[in-house]
C-alpha cells in the first residue's frame, strides 16, 4: 500500500463490503479488488497500524471512526462524480470508472465546488 489512493481504495472497499455483507474478511477484499491475499494482508496491517481498522477472527475487519470517516468521504466523491458525469451524458460504466480515477486526486476545494454546484439540481 504505497500511496493514499491505495489506502482510500481499501477503505472504500471495506465500507462497501460491510454495507453489503455485514462482516468483512481479507478474502472478501481480495476477491472484490482482485488483489492477492498477501497484498491484502499487508495492507490490512498498515491500515490497522494507522488506526483505520480493527480486526479480529470473530467480527472480521471493522472500520474505526477515523477509517469510516475517510471511507465515506471517498465514497461520497465517487457517487457525486459519477452522477455528474452521467448528467453530462457519459454512460454509467465510463462515468463510474472515471469517477474512481478522479476521486483520489481531486482537491477538497474543487470537489466542494462541484458538489455545491450539482446540489442545485438535486432538489
Amino acid at each position: 500500500m504505497a500511496n493514499g489512493e491505495s489506502k482510500e481504495m481499501y477503505l472504500e472497499t471495506i465500507l462497501l463490503l460491510s454495507k453489503k455483507n455485514g462482516t468483512v474478511r481479507s478474502i472478501d477484499i481480495s476477491e472484490y479488488m482482485g488483489y492477492s491475499k498477501p497484498s491484502v494482508s499487508r495492507a490490512m496491517g498498515l491500515l490497522k497500524d494507522g488506526g483505520y481498522i480493527e480486526a479480529d477472527y470473530r467480527d472480521g475487519i471493522i472500520l474505526t471512526e477515523k477509517g469510516k470517516k475517510e471511507a465515506e468521504e471517498v465514497y461520497d466523491r465517487h457517487i457525486t462524480l459519477t452522477k455528474m458525469f452521467i448528467s453530462l451524458g457519459v454512460d454509467e460504466k465510463t462515468a463510474a470508472d472515471d469517477a474512481c480515477k478522479i476521486e483520489h486526486c481531486i482537491s477538497d476545494k474543487t470537489f466542494a465546488a462541484i458538489k455545491k454546484h450539482f446540489q442545485k439540481f438535486d432538489q
